[in-house]
């Protein structure tokens, strides 16, 4: 508990003013709560003295007015601390939304994001309580018993003595219950991260659910988190509901004290009815201030449990952030990269590293080709540009500086990445291509849109680039998709542009489109394509192919076809691989007596081979330097 008040004392700081209006006005709530008591009594003993009517009219209305003015008091006392509660959980989720924003790609993808979301929001909603009817009620608690047990030694200390006997029953009840309910509310808050994770996993996901039929499996998955969730609430539930029966209990034994010493008072003449009474009545007024108090120790028990995970998130530090090495003035100019001996391993306790002792030069405004097999470190070798990762040793260079000593802000602003799998916000088109620019005016954006070849998907579309796409862009392909991350990247005008296989999902022909496109966009800025498909890469000024996080190859096109290696292998099986689409294609069209002999050709021939045709008019399978370009 103490942790969580220190974590909170800055945002308590910066409402102290408005935290001690609140406090006054509980206060005067209770100074006036006072006096109705004191009316009660004198207007109980007129009744003795046989005092006329018109006097009971008298008191009866003055105890209406006071109670309304206590009313009053009481209502400012709240809606001022509430008040207050509710601008301090506005200021954590925005601090803690930043924060989020300041952590690195790492911390997202070792959590699960629906428990993340359920710290922004179910947790900071506990807090919020405890900071506003959590705080209300122990000041009111506070103050209520303080005054309220004044009065009552100056009615009667002996009476008052006896009353308050039972007080060391609710320290006991504290010190068995409360401990407790904290951790099992941890339990629950937790599992409630597990369950909103499950939830939003699936509803991502939900077109894989349904094209698998299985519905039911993920209910049954979510039915077991959910269980969970419910026993951990009993669990919880059941300790918190021993506080309240308490309380209720210490209530009702110091009334039932009250009552037999106080009645014995009043047979022997010690004191009058009247101020029995209004000892009764000071003592009934302590009664919900004792029975809240355990209503207020849950709230707080609850809040420190919430706090202590948000606190988590809060104190996390991001591995990639400006420190001591960076320089406020070292944005890049030029785009020239440099790798020098780079090596790359996300876990360095495992001892295998994604990229090995890495040199590469790619001069400002010229082009790189990157191409190899799955996994052979293609896109870790761009994610150190913009500091996704840091390398584990060597340097990454721009300009001739040192990318960990450019601040973060300024590197990423002037590098415009397109991914393999494209997000998209759920806004309209216009807005996903203008993410990351301060204005899109509407010759940048058909531009954007011209050269990624989505313009004429666009003017098909109900409201053109303000047509609203649904969560994820889920409304659109994953062509579509990919071309608008190339529009979003193009309307950036960014330095250094890298198209990470972002064009995997667009057909053959569109592709050769964009890259017509992007011929002009490239020419102005350093470019880095990272591709599959040969045909994407060959015209760039140097390519690199990458194998088991090495460069293996190097040089343009043609050289390496020359070269006869891995490269000019993969041009081989994708230019093999088209000739066969192509042939299946010119096979459908043929009637039925040209499949028939196609299929007599003799095994292993093809046509405008030699063992097919005596034309020799066919491209031929296989060549050693290479293929008609």
């Amino acid at each position: 508990m103490r942790a969580t008040l220190r974590s909170l004392r800055g945002y308590l700081a910066r409402h102290t003013g408005m935290l001690f209006l609140g406090g006054c006005c509980i206060v005067i709530a209770n100074l006036i709560a006072l006096v109705p008591p004191l009316l009660l009594q004198e207007a109980i003993d007129g009744l003795g003295r046989r005092e006329g009517l018109g006097l009971l009219t008298h008191y009866a209305l003055l105890i209406v007015a006071v109670a309304l003015g206590a009313g009053v008091f009481q209502f400012l006392s709240r809606y001022v601390v509430n008040g207050v509660s509710r601008q301090i959980e506005y200021e954590l989720r925005t601090d803690l939304f930043q924060h989020f924003q300041r952590l690195d790609l790492d911390y997202f993808q070792r959590r699960k994001l629906g428990d993340l979301v359920a710290r922004a929001t179910n947790d900071l909603s506990q807090v919020r309580q405890m900071l506003g009817p959590g705080i209300s009620n122990s000041c009111n608690t506070l103050i209520a018993f303080t005054v309220t047990a004044i009065a009552m030694i100056q009615i009667d200390a002996q009476l008052t003595l006896y009353s308050l006997t039972v007080m060391p029953i609710v320290t006991v009840v504290f010190i068995l219950v409360g401990g407790g309910i904290r951790g099992r509310f941890r339990k629950v808050q937790d599992q409630f991260g597990e369950v909103s994770a499950r939830a939003q996993e699936n509803f991502t996901g939900i077109r894989v659910v349904k094209a698998y039929a299985q519905e039911q499996h993920e209910l049954t998955a979510f039915n077991r988190v959910n269980a969970e969730y419910v026993q951990h609430s009993i669990s919880y539930a059941k300790l918190n509901s021993l506080l309240w029966p308490a309380m209720y209990f210490v209530s009702g034994l110091a009334v039932a004290i009250l009552l037999w010493r106080g009645g014995i008072d009043v047979i022997t003449g010690r004191i009058t009815i009247g101020r029995l009474v209004r000892f009764n009545t000071y003592l009934a007024a302590l009664s919900w201030p004792m029975i809240a108090l355990g209503w207020t120790v849950n709230l707080f028990q609850q809040g420190s449990a919430s706090m202590s995970r948000v606190r988590e998130v809060l104190t996390a530090t991001p591995a990639i952030a400006d420190g001591p090495r960076t320089r406020a003035n070292a944005a890049p100019t030029r785009g020239a990269i440099e790798y020098r001996h780079v090596s790359l391993a996300y876990d360095e306790s495992e001892g295998r590293e994604a990229l090995r002792d890495i040199s590469l030069r790619i001069p400002a405004n010229s082009s790189l080709g990157i191409v190899g097999a799955t996994g052979a470190g293609k896109s870790s070798l761009v994610n150190l540009l913009s500091r996704v990762y840091d390398v584990t040793s060597g340097q990454v260079l721009i300009d001739g500086v040192d990318v960990r000593e450019i601040p973060v802000t300024a590197l990423r602003a002037r590098i415009g990445y397109v991914p393999q799998e494209t997000f998209l916000f759920s806004v309209s088109i216009a807005e996903n291509v203008g993410f990351g620019v301060a204005h899109l005016d509407d010759e940048r954006l058909e531009r954007a849109l011209r050269v990624s070849q989505l313009g004429k998907d666009v003017a098909d579309f109900p409201d053109g680039a303000h047509t609203m796409v649904g969560e994820r862009g889920v409304t659109l392909s994953g062509g579509q998709k990919q071309r608008a991350g190339i529009a979003r990247a193009v309307a950036k005008e960014p330095l250094i542009l890298i198209l990470d296989d972002a064009l995997s999902s667009v057909d053959t022909h569109t592709e050769a489109t964009i890259l017509r496109e992007l011929r002009a966009v490239m020419r102005d800025r350093t470019s880095i394509v990272i591709a599959h498909r040969i045909s994407t890469v060959k015209d760039l000024d140097q390519i690199v192919v990458l194998d088991d996080g090495r460069i293996v190859e190097r040089g343009t096109h043609r050289e390496l076809l020359a070269a006869g290696g891995i490269y000019a292998a993969m041009y081989r099986r994708q230019l093999l691989g088209e000739e066969l689409e192509e042939d299946v294609a010119a096979e459908d069209e043929l009637p039925a007596d040209g499949r028939r002999d196609l299929l007599e050709l003799e095994p292993g021939a093809r046509p405008g081979s030699e063992a097919g045709s005596s034309s020799g008019g066919g491209m031929g399978i296989v060549r050693d330097t290479g293929v008609e370009e």
